[in-house]
């Protein structure tokens, strides 16, 4: 068993672009967004300053915060310049998003340097090539790498051997495993449970009693370093989704309402774009309090019907309503699931309703000769789509 998998993670991606083409903004507090912070630097997050905080809170902790608005061509330029450099390092790129990825370099023994060296090399084009901060955890499997690199930001690289695995982990507070959410790390705490090594001594039977199957079989692999070693290069994207931060209310059931069509709108253009049909509709909500929630609902057969899985959005938005009303809504978000090609599509008669599979087609080129804001929703007139933040293709 060897360390041979690199996890390379942009720190503060937005922020450092911005910084990097600005002097002026350098080694100063900014956030990028407007009404909601989409990414922020170290020097705000020190700070305070947090991702998806409004942006009168963010002042209110760091009253010289810097408000820079999103350049989202510059975002994905400088992502394209870093994945090339991912795919000249070796042909095993998984990526997460348009900042991270995966790298497994195991190939590379007999021809190059040891891993940690390939990644302190990466780190140093990274920063010679794009001019960006960038941050490297090596290790047995992609969940220790990353886990790695969050220990190691900012700007940072860090080697962990199948040796030490026990030693690094289990100290770590239960946040900063991948996969353990707020909600996850509020039960463990009620449950005297404060780093992974106190997880790790319950036994599996115990976590998934507490947790759920799923989530608790997941959590004792992840501090058993039982997560799977390989990298997954070529797969098909599961999902498709779009989310918008919405600020704390209240706001107008009609406002929450328009936001979803918005994102639906977006996502359907998409995944007709990537030739796919979707069989389940998921709706995202997160409240006040910061606590999440998800609903959803699944077809019998296939769809890219905008009409359709517009519908099914609102129903679900519908039936989530005495929550909102409980809770507060910050953020709402769509994502399609169960994704298959179009090529065999099972037909059904429009007896409900007339057929309009040939607007969402003309909306659609429309949208692709003039751009995505040729042809909006009036709903969303007044108040816009919100941002389109860039995604991997």
């Amino acid at each position: 068993m060897r360390s041979t998998i690199l996890h390379a993670d942009l720190d503060a991606f937005y922020a450092s672009v911005e910084q990097r083409d600005d002097p002026r903004l350098r080694n100063r507090p900014i956030a990028v967004g407007g009404g909601v912070v989409l990414a922020c630097s170290y020097e705000a997050k020190r700070r305070g300053v947090k991702t998806a905080m409004g942006g009168r809170q963010a002042r209110a902790l760091c009253p010289d915060l810097i408000i820079v608005r999103p350049r989202f061509d510059a975002y994905v330029e400088a992502s394209k310049a870093v994945f090339e450099l991912f795919r000249q390092t070796t042909p095993m790129v998984q990526g997460v998003s348009i900042d991270e990825a995966f790298l497994d370099v195991a190939g590379l023994h007999r021809i190059d340097v040891a891993p940690v060296d390939i990644g302190a090399r990466l780190r140093a084009q990274v920063r010679d090539v794009v001019g960006l901060p960038i941050t490297v955890g090596v290790a047995r499997t992609p969940f220790l790498a990353k886990v790695a690199s969050r220990v190691a930001k900012p700007d940072g690289l860090l080697l962990v051997l199948p040796a030490d695995e026990d030693s690094f982990l289990h100290p770590l507070p239960v946040e900063l495993l991948w996969g353990v959410g707020a909600v996850t790390a509020t039960k463990l705490h009620a449950y005297g449970l404060f780093t992974a090594g106190d997880v790790a001594a319950l036994p599996r039977s115990v976590l998934t009693g507490t947790l759920g199957p799923a989530a608790g079989a997941h959590l004792y692999a992840v501090v058993h370093g039982l997560t799977p070693a390989r990298v997954v290069v070529g797969q098909s994207r599961g999902s498709i989704g779009a989310q918008r931060a919405i600020g704390h209310g209240p706001h107008d059931p009609a406002f929450v309402r328009a936001a979803l069509l918005g994102l639906v709108d977006r996502v359907c253009r998409r995944m007709r774009k990537a030739d796919r049909i979707a069989r389940t509709v998921v709706l995202r909500l997160r409240f006040e309090d910061y606590t999440k929630a998800t609903r959803s609902r699944s077809f019998v057969t296939g769809t890219d019907s905008s009409e359709d899985i517009a519908a099914a959005a609102l129903g679900l938005l519908d039936a989530a309503a005495p929550l909102i009303r409980e809770r507060g809504i910050t953020l709402v978000g769509v994502a399609l699931t169960g994704l298959s090609s179009d090529e065999f599509v099972q037909l059904a008669l429009p007896l409900d309703h007339p057929d309009h599979g040939g607007l969402d087609e003309a909306v659609d080129a429309v949208a692709l000769r003039f751009g995505t804001q040729a042809v909006v929703r009036a709903s969303l007139l007044r108040r816009g789509e919100g941002i389109a933040v860039p995604l991997l293709e």
